[in-house]
């Protein structure tokens, strides 16, 4: 079992990050192949309310992002989650379960009203 640490990105991640997101993408069906973009517009909107990333010791291979969204009706602060990337070859050790577990824990401490995975309902069951 390999030691994951999940953590905020740090300025130095920002390239294994796109690596990352790019990789996690590049086979799946149902994609945009625009993911690591969002990410980094998301980012330079000041719009990432969230980005987390999966660390072992080979390096990053996990990240997801949440920033906010806009739900008609609705009251409080809602978050979008997604991209949510794992590298291929650590698909089904868990990860993309500790990034969201992560992730939904920090929106609850702040107080935030609801979340929604945001993406293609399709690509995320296998």
């Amino acid at each position: 079992m390999m030691a994951i640490r999940i953590r905020c990105e740090e300025a130095a991640d920002a390239a294994r990050m796109r690596e990352v997101t790019e990789l996690a993408f590049r086979g799946a069906a149902n994609t945009c192949r625009r993911e690591h973009l969002i990410v980094e517009e998301l980012r330079e909107a000041g719009a990432l309310t969230l980005s987390l990333v999966a660390a072992t010791d080979v390096g990053i291979v996990g990240h997801v992002a949440v920033s906010p969204v806009a739900v008609s009706n609705a009251t409080g602060e809602r978050f979008g989650i997604g991209p949510v990337s794992v590298l291929p070859q650590y698909e089904g050790h868990g990860i993309g379960s500790r990034l969201m577990d992560s992730a939904r824990s920090q929106l609850r401490a702040r107080g935030a009203r609801g979340c929604v995975l945001v993406g293609d309902p399709k690509s995320v069951i296998r």
